[in-house]
């Protein structure tokens, strides 16, 4: 069995202990075949897991030294606050999804996400640039599954003149991501037994 990949048997959802908070994430199928442990019920707004996740992170992130985070829009934006807060930062950067007609100057990069099935944007306006420049900085999600997102956040943030010194998550999620990343737990993809065998082929050949 690949690492992180389960067996989908009609399970309606899956358990996760983070900084010693217990909660139950529904399972949400996003492809044939393939489902995933939604947490958009938590991390959109439940305070007491948002505060502990964030305490957690923070204190692996302390020993880096990041000057700012940069984050993507919009399910991490609570749990990046609470970081940057805790850090003692002054600001945060949130990257765009959609170009808003008040942006005159922006930088763009694509992302395919596993939760999206349209083709994604990231965006980094002047003012971004102008808070990334020259910082080291840590990119913060709330879950890393292909690493589309997080990687095109870093290869934005090195176009704004950035210096990505860490990525971080609450969870890695599914078999894909093999980069580094600081992490607090682990998500499964529960899968087909047909998908396991198209991921396990996938894999292999990548």
């Amino acid at each position: 069995m690949l690492e992180r990949v389960e067996l989908y048997r009609g399970q309606e959802s899956h358990k996760v202990c983070v900084a010693g908070i217990i909660r139950y994430l529904p399972l949400v199928q996003v492809d044939e075949g393939l489902w995933i442990a939604s947490n958009g019920g938590i991390i959109f707004g439940d305070i007491e897991f948002i505060s502990a996740a964030a305490r957690a992170i923070v204190e692996r992130l302390k020993p880096l030294k990041p000057d700012i985070i940069v984050t993507p829009e919009a399910k991490a934006i609570a749990f990046a606050y609470e970081v940057a807060k805790s850090l003692g930062h002054k600001r945060l950067v949130v990257a765009r999804k959609s170009i808003k007609v008040y942006m005159k100057d922006y930088l763009v990069e694509e992302v395919k996400s596993i939760t999206t099935r349209e083709r994604q944007i990231m965006i980094l306006t002047k003012e971004d640039v102008g808070e990334v420049s020259g910082k080291r900085v840590c990119i913060l999600d709330d879950v890393v599954s292909t690493g589309g997102t997080i990687n095109a956040l870093e290869k934005l943030v090195k176009r704004a003149g950035g210096r990505p010194i860490c990525k971080a998550a609450i969870w890695i999620e599914g078999p894909w991501y093999r980069d580094d990343l600081i992490y607090l737990g682990e998500l499964p993809v529960f899968v087909t037994e047909d998908k396991l065998r198209e991921l396990e082929e996938a894999l292999a050949h990548s």
